[in-house]
Parts: structure tokens; sequence; C-alpha cells
């Protein structure tokens, strides 16, 4: 396993720093910083009220929390957002209510989980022809139910 620090600055002083909720998780719980109600089949940009900074070659995922999806239809609109290593500004998540209720975020409330991951850079370059392959250009719903 991998380990690392990962600079973590409160942007509002009740900010919450990433949480793992048990050892050996791979996402860490981030919180709201404010208090939101969404209508079903809304969508709303919720504060997290922290910014990071993240070693070269790696992202942050935003991954939804599995509970408020069974539960309440509550989920991360983008799934997973990312968060690039140079960026400084505050982490934001797209949350979106496919539920059937108006559903309420609360200040301090767990909304989403961050993944660590590294990356890998690579270089473009443009071909006329790609090689084949068994599957070729078959896609949705090629391999049957």
């Amino acid at each position: 396993m991998l380990e690392f620090n990962v600079k973590v600055k409160k942007l509002v002083v009740d900010a919450k720093l990433p949480e793992y909720a048990h050892e050996g998780d791979a996402g860490a719980d981030i919180f709201s910083t404010e208090d939101y109600t969404l209508a079903p089949y809304e969508r709303v940009l919720v504060k997290t009220g922290i910014a990071i900074a993240l070693p070269p070659m790696t992202e942050a995922q935003i991954r939804p929390r599995s509970g408020l999806a069974l539960k309440n239809g509550i989920t991360v609109l983008n799934a997973p957002g990312t968060v690039d290593a140079g960026y400084r500004g505050e982490i934001g998540v797209i949350i979106i209510n496919h539920g059937t209720e108006v559903f309420v975020i609360e200040k301090g409330m767990k909304i989403a989980q961050m993944v660590i991951k590294p990356t890998h850079i690579v270089t473009m370059e443009e071909v006329e022809d790609l090689d084949e392959t068994e599957r070729s250009v078959n896609g949705f719903g090629s391999t049957g139910l």
C-alpha cells in the first residue's frame, strides 16, 4: 500500500477535514459546510470548505455515498468528479436528487467520498488506423444481457 500526505486547507473555520470511517477504507468522507434543500431532480453545487494539495501524478476522485444513493436517490452528478493535482480551489460536489422526496443536506453532513488515485500522463498520437481486436467497434449492448 502506498501512503503519502495530502495537505488540506480549511477555507472556513468550521469545515471538516476528510476522514476515513474505517481503517483500510479507500474513500474518505467529505462534508457539507452549508445547508441545502433539494427538490426531486434538482441539483446543487455543495461547498466543502476545503482545498487540497495533491502530490504530482495523483487525482482525487469524488464519488457518491452508497447509503445516500440507495436510501434517498442522492448521488454525485458527474461521478466520479476529478480534482486535478494542480487545483488549489475549494472542492465542490455536484449533488443531484434522483429521489421522489425533498432531501435536506445539513451543514456537517457526509455528502460524498474522496478517493486518491495515481494518474498517467500520455502523449496523444494521431494515426490513420487502429489495430484490430476481437471486439472491434461493437459497443453499447453488444455483449447481450
